[in-house]
């Protein structure tokens, strides 16, 4: 009779255990690959719209928008991009790897010039010429939209040829802020939504807009999504008032504001 029961819960547990899985493996997995300075904003939006919609798991993917258009023009499994510049989208955009009629511009930023906290203040991009300033962190300009932007404003201020060697280039923008904050580094330039997240470091200044590319977050579907219908949802989720709610709390306003 022990045998019996024994049986009869092993039976069960597996029962249990096969139902389970059976409801797990009806679960989508949506990989997003996103600019890293859209960690926080996106991680909280999207753990929103998988509590509303329990059959979709989100899976992000952040880093330099260089290195994931790069990913994805290799043919990574990717279902939705968001990035930190056009240009990089566009280059997806131009060999039709992105669903041109699912793409948006969704977001934009700004760029602030970032100090230690409790170093001395900066005026304007001049103070990054002080001798007590040796050390300035970018993300890498050929991959990291921060870091274009920010060689686009030293060079627009005339300013790039003489801190040239004082740049210490990151993978991303989310690398410069640690730098930062730790003291690795005398300065750095992020966008004002990086700044707005950490208690240690002192916003300086924010650049001029007219010294660099407007700060533009351009998000789509990739073509060869396997989830094409429910990416273009998570899409629309991004762009309603839910969603961007959120994002403005974390400094960023709507592309078109």
């Amino acid at each position: 009779m022990k045998n019996l029961y024994i049986r009869i819960l092993l039976v069960l547990t597996l029962f249990v255990s096969g139902c389970e899985d059976g409801e797990g493996s009806r679960q989508k997995e949506l990989t997003i690959s996103a600019a890293a300075s859209l960690r926080d904003a996106l991680e909280e939006a999207g753990q929103i719209y998988m509590d509303e919609n329990p059959d979709i798991k989100i899976i992000f993917n952040f880093g330099g928008s260089g290195s994931l258009q790069q990913q994805i023009a290799q043919g990574a499994p990717v279902d939705l991009f968001i990035s930190a510049s056009n240009e990089k989208y566009h280059q997806l955009t131009s060999k039709n790897l992105i669903d041109k009629n699912h793409s948006v511009q969704l977001l934009g930023n700004e760029l602030v010039l970032i100090l230690p906290k409790g170093t001395q203040g900066a005026e304007s991009l001049d103070d990054l010429l002080r001798p007590d300033i040796k050390r300035i962190a970018i993300g890498t300009p050929e991959t990291v939209p921060a870091g274009q932007y920010a060689k686009q404003a030293l060079v627009s201020t005339g300013l790039w040829s003489q801190l040239e060697h004082k740049i210490i280039n990151t993978k991303d923008v989310r690398q410069v802020l640690a730098y930062v904050e730790t003291g690795n580094v005398d300065a750095g330039i992020v966008y004002k939504t990086d700044a707005m997240i950490s208690d240690k470091i002192e916003v300086a200044k924010i650049t001029p807009q007219n010294s660099h590319d407007l700060i533009i977050y351009p998000a789509g579907v990739v073509a060869s999504s396997k989830h094409h219908k429910e990416a273009i949802t998570f899409l629309n989720f991004l762009k309603d008032k839910k969603a961007m709610d959120i994002f403005k709390k974390y400094g960023f306003n709507a592309a078109l504001d």
